[in-house]
């Protein structure tokens, strides 16, 4: 990793900001992924370079990336090579709404923070490309992802839509779109064991509760629910 200074702005969502479960410097690791992670989607840093960006050592480093991973903020896959070596590391952002495509969520010709209707306008599009697929092209859909979909009953017919009210639509689509970020985070594991009525339920509650953020809100209450009971 060159060690000269990334230009692109560090981001760092209220999610992260207001967090009593992260220390400081994890909050500011968090921060200079999303500026490393701008340009390709993920940031490919070794330890090393973090540690000595902060000063620290390289198994401080690596407490700060699991603590991250393990409340869901980011996602890191390793690549190895058919003599299981490691070969590369990619880290990636999955605590946003736009976890989708897995692609960080901001332009890499933007040098600014993208503007906030910008952000819903794209949600909105993201939410509404994966019903599509999900009613008109599930071949697009991971097939485990689809299963459990039909095993919660949120897959319905072309037919069944048209005599929907709209808004019942939308919930559907927000919930739906909610588990994929879900599945495409570092708690998949628990998406076997969600109920159809709890996370409607929850739906319900977090829609109440008074949120800039929604999706987010949403999302950490249905992890929070099921991973307390493990």
């Amino acid at each position: 990793m060159n060690e000269e200074k990334i230009n692109y702005y560090a981001i760092i969502p209220a999610t992260i900001r207001y967090s009593t479960e992260l220390k400081a410097n994890e909050k500011l690791l968090y921060g200079e992924i999303t500026a490393l992670a701008n340009k390709y989607g993920y940031c490919y840093a070794q330890n090393r370079y973090f540690a000595s960006l902060y000063n620290v050592n390289i198994e401080t480093v690596s407490r700060w990336l699991s603590h991250l991973q393990e409340l869901g903020f980011i996602k890191i896959e390793i690549k190895r090579n058919e003599k299981k070596e490691i070969i590369a590391r990619y880290i990636y952002i999955t605590d946003t709404p736009y976890c989708v495509n897995n692609q960080y969520p901001y332009c890499q010709k933007r040098q600014y923070p993208i503007d906030e209707k910008v952000k819903e306008n794209n949600t909105s599009k993201n939410i509404d490309d994966l019903f599509y697929l999900i009613i008109n092209n599930k071949s697009k859909i991971p097939t485990d992802f689809y299963m459990q979909l039909e095993r919660l009953e949120f897959v319905y017919t072309n037919e069944i839509l048209q005599i929907m009210q709209e808004e019942n639509i939308q919930k559907l689509k927000e919930i739906i779109y909610t588990i994929y970020c879900i599945y495409n985070s570092n708690f998949k594991n628990i998406i076997p064991l969600l109920e159809r009525t709890t996370i409607v339920n929850l739906y319900a509650s977090c829609k109440n509760h008074y949120s800039k953020d929604f999706f987010n809100y949403y999302r950490q209450a249905i992890i929070n629910k099921y991973t307390e009971r493990s």
